[in-house]
């Protein structure tokens, strides 16, 4: 059995991963959740309920079972995304990982940072296997973020999405707990050197 129910915050140079606050942050994640550029890298239905999505937010830190956390850029003090570990599959001791970025926060590296934060956070607090995701191939910026942070392609499906009348492969990765530590002994090493 997984437990997410302690909602942490953790800062980096960058941004600051920290629990949802509904009333303040939802101006800004609606920012993001209706970019055009989200909604297409996401693979996301363009119909939008405002009401259902500020229900959700407004749940997202009494879930045990998931962790949902806004993204804070800490030099504009606003959300500029969201990191989410969810889809426990408990036989495989795995999870999915999904990060959105919006506007405000694109082309800083700050979604880079906030992968690493997250995954760092899960594996040194869970005993968790594996963390995986999903890419579409037309985002290739998001692909080699996953890449910095240690992922590996573990498998592709054919023409997963239909968008503006093209088929677009997604690319599921995976990043075990072993090549995980192992990536954080060779920045040990190199940081000795």
């Amino acid at each position: 059995m997984i437990d997410f129910s302690h909602k942490p915050t953790i800062e980096g140079e960058k941004v600051i991963l920290r629990p949802f606050k509904t009333e303040e942050d939802f101006p800004y994640i609606e920012e993001c959740l209706l970019d055009p550029e989200v909604v297409k890298l996401t693979g996301s239905s363009p119909e939008y309920n405002r009401d259902e999505t500020i229900d959700w937010y407004n749940t997202r830190n009494k879930q045990v079972n998931r962790l949902d956390l806004a993204i804070v850029d800490k030099i504009q003090h606003i959300l500029i995304g969201e990191a989410v570990v969810n889809l426990y599959d408990e036989k495989n001791h795995r999870m999915n990982f999904r990060i959105l970025i919006g506007p405000k926060g694109r082309n800083r590296g700050l979604g880079t940072e906030a992968t690493q934060l997250i995954v760092d956070y899960v594996f040194k607090n869970s005993d968790l296997n594996e963390l995986t995701l999903g890419v579409f191939a037309f985002n290739p910026r998001a692909k080699k973020v996953y890449e910095k942070a240690g992922f590996i392609i573990d498998s592709i499906d054919k023409n997963d999405l239909e968008f503006e009348g093209e088929w677009i492969d997604s690319i599921n990765m995976k990043l075990t707990r072993n090549n995980w530590i192992e990536k954080q002994d060779k920045k040990s090493e190199s940081m000795r050197i």
